[in-house]
C-alpha cells in the first residue's frame, strides 16, 4: 500500500503539502458547535466481510489493513501463518457519536487453530465506559518455546462484539490490521521477563506549550516528541497522538484540562478526563481517568517499562505490551457528561506533557527488517515527532522530498546535456573555421 501512495502525482503531493504547513501547530478554532469528528480509517484499507462461522471466512494477509462493519455477535476471518514469526491482529470498533454504550459492552479478538484452540492465554479484550469512543482489542500468535500454535498453516481470527441487552444493535465500522514481527536470529533469544526495571515517577517537562492538534484515531494521530503541547477538547471528543519509543526508552505522560465555561453553578463528571496508552500493535497498555467539575483537573500515568523484547514473557499487561520499538499511541477523552454543565461551543484547553526517557538502545537481532511490520523507530519517525506530523503528512513530506530529488536530478541532467551540446557546437564551429 505504501508503494501505491508513492505514485501520486507531483501536483497532488505539493497540493497536500500546502495544507500540511498549517496543520501541525493548528488547534481547532472556537466558534459554533461542531460535530465530533468521526474516526478516520486507514488509506487503502481493503473492504472485507467477516462470516458468522469459519465456513467461507475471508482471508486476511499480514501487513494489510481491512475495513468491515459489525453488529453484536461474532465474525470470523482466515489467516495463513508461517512457523517463524509472531502475528498481531488488531480490531478497532468505531461507534457513532451518540451511540449508547456501557461497561458491559466491549470487543474481543482471538486467533484460533483449525481445531478451535486459542493461540493465547485469553482473548484480547477492550471495553467501553460511558462514552462511545473508538476501542482497540488485539489477538495474536506469539512465537515462544512453550507457546501454542507454533506451526505454519491455516488459522482463524474470531472477533466478538459484546453488547448489553438494551444496547445499540446496529452495525458499527470495524478496522482490522495484521502486523508481523519476524523471529530473532541465533540461539540466545530471551526467554524470561525482566525482574526489575526503572519505575520511578517521571519528571515531566514545563515551560510554554506548543500547539499540536490531535487526530481522530490511530491513522491520523498527531506525532509528539518530548515537550509540552496544547490542544482543545469538547464533551464526548477523543484526540489521538503518537510518540516514538525506541529500544530501552520509557514514556512519561500527563494530561490536564483547564477551566471550562460553565452553564450552571455546579456540575460533576466522573470520569471527566480519560487517558489511554496503546502499543505499536494497538494493544492496551494503561488507562487512567480523573473527575472533572469544570475547574482545572489533571492526571499522570506511571512511566512505562523500558521497551524490551523480553517484556512479552511478563504476565502483567502494562509490562508485557511494551515489547517492541515503534509508535506508541495516546488517546485523550473528555466525557460527554461534561456537556451537561459546560458550553459545547467553547472548547476546553488541553495540555499534554510528554517525556521520552533514555537514549535508544541496541535493537534485538531480528532475522528480517522489523519496519516491514510497522515496528521500529527510524530517522523519519524522529523527524515526524519533532515536526508534529500525522502519518499522511509525513508520507506527503517524503513524497515531496522524492519529487524534489527527481526534479533536481532532471535539472542537473538537462543542464549537463545543454553544456555538452553547446561545447560540441563550439568545437564544430572552430573546426569549420580552421
Amino acid at each position: 500500500m505504501g508503494g501505491v501512495r508513492r505514485v501520486r502525482t507531483a501536483a497532488a503531493t505539493l497540493a497536500a503539502l500546502g495544507l500540511v504547513a498549517a496543520l501541525p501547530g493548528a488547534a481547532g478554532a472556537a466558534g459554533s458547535p461542531q460535530p465530533v469528528p468521526s474516526y478516520r480509517g486507514a488509506d487503502g484499507a481493503v473492504a472485507v466481510k467477516g462470516k458468522p462461522s469459519t465456513a467461507g471466512a475471508p482471508q486476511l494477509k499480514t501487513g494489510a489493513v481491512y475495513r468491515d462493519s459489525m453488529a453484536p455477535g461474532e465474525r470470523y476471518y482466515a489467516l495463513d501463518l508461517d512457523d517463524s514469526s509472531s502475528v498481531y491482529v488488531s480490531a478497532v470498533l468505531q461507534p457513532p457519536g451518540g451511540a449508547k454504550v456501557s461497561y458491559s459492552d466491549g470487543l474481543e479478538v482471538e486467533v484460533l487453530t483449525i481445531e478451535n484452540r486459542s493461540c493465547q492465554s485469553g482473548p484480547g479484550r477492550a471495553s467501553f465506559g460511558y462514552d462511545p469512543v473508538p476501542i482497540s482489542a488485539v489477538g495474536g500468535r506469539i512465537m515462544r518455546e512453550d507457546g501454542e500454535c507454533q506451526g505454519s498453516g491455516p488459522y482463524y481470527v474470531k472477533v466478538t462484539r459484546e453488547t448489553a441487552k438494551d444496547g445499540d444493535p446496529s452495525p458499527w465500522p470495524l478496522e482490522l490490521r495484521v502486523q508481523r514481527e519476524p523471529k530473532l536470529g541465533g540461539s540466545n533469544a530471551p526467554t524470561a521477563a525482566p525482574s526489575v526495571w526503572p519505575s520511578a515517577s517521571p519528571t515531566l517537562p514545563g515551560g510554554d506549550a506548543a500547539p499540536r492538534a490531535g487526530g481522530t484515531g490511530f491513522n491520523d494521530a498527531r506525532a509528539l516528541d518530548s515537550g509540552v503541547w496544547n490542544d482543545e477538547l469538547r464533551p464526548g471528543q477523543t484526540r489521538f497522538y503518537r510518540v516514538p519509543l525506541d529500544w530501552g526508552q520509557q514514556l512519561g505522560l500527563a494530561a490536564e484540562l483547564s477551566a471550562a465555561t460553565l452553564t450552571k453553578d455546579s456540575g460533576y463528571a466522573s470520569p471527566g478526563l480519560s487517558v489511554t496508552l496503546y502499543s505499536p500493535y494497538r494493544s492496551l497498555i494503561d488507562s487512567e481517568d480523573a473527575s472533572y467539575d469544570g475547574k482545572q483537573a489533571g492526571l499522570t500515568l506511571p512511566r512505562t517499562a523500558p521497551v524490551a523484547y523480553e517484556n512479552r514473557f511478563a504476565s502483567d499487561r502494562k509490562l508485557g505490551a511494551v515489547r517492541v520499538a515503534g509508535w506508541y499511541y495516546v488517546a485523550v477523552t473528555m466525557a460527554g457528561k461534561v456537556g451537561e454543565f459546560t458550553r459545547d461551543e467553547v472548547p476546553v484547553p488541553l495540555t499534554l506533557r510528554t517525556q521520552i526517557i533514555g537514549t535508544p538502545g541496541k535493537a534485538p537481532a531480528y532475522e528480517e527488517d522489523l519496519a516491514a511490520g510497522g515496528f521500529g523507530v527510524g530517522a523519519g519517525d524522529r523527524t515526524a515527532a519533532k515536526d508534529g506530523s500525522t502519518v499522511v503528512e509525513a508520507e506527503a513530506a517524503a513524497d515531496q522530498r522524492s519529487v524534489m530529488r527527481v526534479v533536481a536530478g532532471a535539472g542537473f541532467g538537462t543542464g549537463t546535456l545543454l553544456l555538452l551540446v553547446l561545447g560540441g557546437w563550439i568545437l564544430l564551429s572552430r573546426r569549420r573555421a580552421s
